[in-house]
Order: C-alpha cells, then structure tokens, then sequence
C-alpha cells in the first residue's frame, strides 16, 4: 500500500507540475503577443494619425515625436495636449512656444485614448530609421528587423510543447490510476483526439478568416504602389531641393477637379535652359543610380527639341506617365475643394511629396481614411475682421454658435462632409 501511496503522490506532483507548466507557458505567449501588437498599434496608430505632420526621429510640420516626453513639462503633458489642444494652445506656455515655432495648430484628437496615446510615443522612442540604399543605415544604427516569423515559430515550438504534456499529462493520469486499481481505457492519440481536432479546425478557420477579410477589404487599395515612368522625375529634387511650388506643375488642383498632368510644354519651360544635372546624386528606392542629364535627354526627344540649335527640329509625342492615384468611378473628389476651400496641403494625401525621388501612392485612399479626415478637421470659417475662408460664409448658424462659445471650432463632418451624397453621386 504504501509504494502505491508513493506512486499516487509521483503521478500528483507530476501532474501539478504539467499543469503549471502549461499555464507558464501560455502566460508567456500571451505576453510576448501582447507587447508585439501593442508596439504594432502605436505604428498604425501613428500612421493613421500622425504621420501627414510628424516623423518619428526628426522635426517636420510638428516636433520629432521620438522622446517627445523628454522635452515636455511633464510625463503626462503630451496625453493632455493631445486630447485638448484647443484649450491649451491658448493657457499653456509648452503650447504657446510649440506653435511659435512651427507656426501650426495640432488636430485634436479627442477620441484618443491614452493607451493609444502611449503606444505612439513608445513606438517614437524605439523607432530606428529603415536602412538607405546600398545597405547603409540612416544615422548610423541597425534597420529594423521584423520578428514576425521569429514570433510564429516561437508560437509552433510551444503549441507542440503544449499537445506533448497533455499527452504525457493522460499517460501519467493512466499509470496513476492502475495504481489504485481503477481500470481507465488507453489514451487516445491528439492526432485522433476529437477536441484536438476540433481545436485545430477552429483555429484554421479563424486564421483563413482573418486573412480572407484582411485581402478582401484591401481589394483596390493600392498603398505603396510606385510604378516605374518613362523617365525618373525626382520631386524631391524639383519640389524639395529646389522649391517648384506644386500649383507650378498641378494648375488644376486649385482651380479645377483634376490636378492635371502638367503637359511637356511645362517641363521645357524650365529645360530649355537646364540641360544637364548638377545636383546631388540621385538613386532609386532600389539604390540604382540615375543619370539626371540622359533623363533630361528623354524629355528633349518626347518634346521635339535640339538643345544644340535650339529648335523643335523633330515630332514630339505626350508623355505616357503611368498614374498612381485612382479614385473608382463611382467617388467623386474635387482637388479644388480641398486645396483652395479647404486649404489643405498636397502632404495631406499625398505624404511627404517633397522628400520621394520616385513618387508612390502614400495613404491608402478608402473610404473610412476620407471620413476619419472629415471627422477630425476643422472648417476655416471666415471671421468677424473679413480674414479667412468667405466659402463658408453662407453657414450663419455655426459662425454664432462660435461667436457665443458653444463650440470652439467646427468640424466638416457638422457641415455635412460624412453625408453620402458628397462623394457618391
């Protein structure tokens, strides 16, 4: 009796000892996920919200958002601002020197949690900048590398840990029971167990589901899409090195619905006098060196023109750019009424066109990108001194409502910017 009372309290023990392993090592999964999608919000979060003004590692429309709370009076300063920037820009003194400086009032946020707030400027703090072509590091420090497959092994390696000590666990339990005498049937095999097989079918479903919806609703939606053109047009050497306002090339986004595609005639306007490229190298994204003066050469045969005479001695022919920015046939978007009554920036959909030697489509263009906009910006009503936007002049009610401080400010989403009928006609 006693050697059986001795194997029971083995078979306990072990027992106990499976199931804590268990759960240590599912507390550890859950864990290690935790803290990898969490510093994945902060970047999607960011993107989402931050991106058109801020960089993660260096001043751009607003301060570099890396250590920001460094800077700041206090640790929980930048949770404040950001969910009441409209109050505080006005009794703050941090907020009163940060719009001195850059000269530009932050969006509020007020939908923002501080958990989202902070997984933003945790991901700031720990951003490291992306690799530069030729394999050489921007300021010096590693790329980041991505862990994805790191994390999925990790969770394969446990998840067959996890079948091995169950298995063990009802052999044990088996063993235990023949002991007392207690006759129990033979394990049956995971591969053949039911609930496993279940378990498996279910977490297949949900992982084919997952993907299935994330490609579905992604139909269309061409972010990062960077096509190569029939000659390498630099806007960061036009639009950033040498400061060609973007109303030069696109007339047509102030004052039209199309921004237009600016026509030969416009380049030779320049290139006529500039024959050849003396500026800072130029490369791809890829790293490819690019010769600025054989590209400059390619506009001179599409256009007819011999630098040599000075003459159109030859036909020209259009340029066949490829388009990158497609709106279905079914949205309607006026660049006019964003850029002039509006008075928004080209950056705000097209990203930092000033920095892209290659252009690629920057934000994703759907639909619940545009209402998030129209949700968070504010309208630029005219005001009593004659200053600011006369357009929306005609909405009396809200320019009283304003006067009398029942609102601070106006969204276009209260002047009808969400209604279906603006963009789908």
């Amino acid at each position: 009796m006693s050697t059986i009372h001795n194997s029971v309290l083995v078979m306990h023990y072990y027992r106990r000892f499976i199931v804590r392993t268990i759960t240590y090592i599912t507390f550890l999964l859950l864990f290690f996920f935790q803290n990898f999608l969490y510093a994945q919000n902060g970047e999607q979060i960011f993107k989402a919200n931050c991106a058109t003004c801020h960089k993660p590692d260096k001043d751009f429309t607003g301060p570099a958002l890396a250590h920001a709370r460094d800077r700041e009076p206090t640790k929980e300063w930048a949770y404040k601002w950001v969910n009441h920037v409209d109050e505080m820009i006005t009794t703050d003194p941090y907020a009163k020197q940060l719009f001195a400086k850059f000269n530009s009032k932050m969006t509020q946020f007020s939908d923002l949690k501080k958990e989202d707030i902070k997984a933003v400027l945790d991901w700031a703090d720990s951003y490291t900048p992306p690799a530069a072509p030729g394999g050489a590091v921007k300021g010096g420090e590693a790329a980041p590398e991505d862990n994805s497959l790191l994390y999925g092994l990790l969770t394969l390696v446990l998840a067959v840990v996890a079948l091995i000590l169950l298995q063990v666990n009802s052999n044990l339990k088996k063993l235990s029971d023949e002991k007392q005498g207690i006759r129990t049937p033979n394990p049956v095999p995971f591969y053949r167990n039911k609930a496993y097989l279940l378990l498996a079918v279910i977490v297949v479903f949900l992982i084919g589901g997952y993907f299935t919806i994330e490609g579905a609703v992604g139909l269309g939606r061409m972010k990062g899409y960077q096509p190569i053109q029939p000659i390498y047009y630099s806007h960061k050497v036009h639009a950033g090195t040498n400061q060609i306002s973007c109303l030069y090339c696109h007339g047509g986004a102030q004052d039209s619905k199309h921004a237009n595609i600016p026509s030969v005639n416009v380049c030779m306007n320049c290139h006529m006098a500039i024959k050849e490229y003396t500026g800072e190298p130029v490369t791809t994204d890829e790293g490819i060196s690019i010769n600025g003066t054989a590209e400059i050469q390619k506009l001179y045969q599409y256009s007819g023109w011999n630098p040599t005479s000075k003459t159109y001695d030859h036909p020209g022919k259009p340029i066949e750019w490829v388009r990158i920015h497609n709106l279905p046939d079914h949205v309607y978007f006026n660049h006019s009424q964003h850029v002039k009554v509006g008075q928004q920036q080209c950056q705000t959909c097209h990203g930092p066109i000033q920095e892209m030697g290659q252009v690629k489509q920057f934000a994703e263009l759907s639909m619940g990108w545009c209402i998030n906009c129209h949700r968070e910006t504010k309208v630029q009503f005219n005001d009593d001194k004659g200053n600011g936007n006369k357009f929306y002049s005609i909405y009396e009610k809200f320019h009283e409502d304003i006067k009398n401080k029942k609102y601070d400010s106006v969204t276009v989403e209260k002047i009808g910017g969400t209604e279906c009928q603006k963009c789908h006609y």
